[in-house]
């Protein structure tokens, strides 16, 4: 039961966050809370700092992707390899880039999840390969801090920049999400669902 309310909140991240990805360009000036709880990708998170205080920023943007890699960890801890390779068939990222990030993964499972808290192949991978649970929370938690610090300052510094960007937009964004959502119906229509097999006992934990 808890595994498949797990799985069930995975897709449903998924979903919000496809969803706040791409209204991000249209609402993030204006409603830039509710697109930090829809998607906290570096995109949103970057965007929406000239128009958000520090305090609701960091508790959204940290709840958002403790939640996002906390729901992929125990995926990829609890259904295998067949997990796995349907993260590589659906995430969208580049055969090279995965391969690469896999590797890494494996030389350096900690590293990797410090610097890619957000990483949905990082999240499956490091529970795939097992990494203690303990381990995980005492990676994943300064990693998030260390990314919205990160993010936050390079808002600030480039503020002006992302007003005036999302300023130039302003008359087209409807148009770009359009576009954007396409792009998302597309890119859906060629992946599998996210239903990885029945747990067959082999990696309890």
């Amino acid at each position: 039961m808890v595994r498949k309310t797990v799985l069930a909140l995975t897709s449903l991240l998924f979903i919000f966050g496809t969803i706040g990805t791409n209204i991000g360009p249209a609402l993030v000036d204006e409603h830039p809370l509710l697109v930090l709880t829809m998607s906290s990708r570096n995109r949103n998170l970057f965007g929406s700092v000239p128009f958000t205080s520090p305090v609701p920023y960091f508790i959204i943007g940290f709840l958002r992707i403790l939640a996002a890699a906390t729901a992929l960890y125990f995926v990829g801890r609890w259904y295998g390899d067949r997990t796995v390779r349907w993260v590589e068939d659906n995430v969208g990222e580049m055969p090279a880039l995965y391969r690469w990030i896999e590797k890494a993964v494996n030389k350096a499972g900690w590293l990797m999840l410090f610097f890619m808290p957000g990483s949905n192949v990082v999240c499956v991978l490091v529970g795939h390969r097992q990494m203690r649970i303990r381990q995980f929370f005492a990676v994943i938690i300064p990693a998030i801090c260390f990314r919205l610090i990160v993010m936050r300052i390079g808002g600030d510094i480039f503020e002006d920049q992302v007003r005036w960007f999302l300023k130039s937009i302003e008359r087209y964004q409807w148009f770009i999400v359009l576009g954007l959502f396409a792009i998302s119906a597309f890119q859906m229509n060629k992946r599998r669902p996210l239903a990885p097999p029945e747990h067959d006992g082999s990696n309890e934990g």
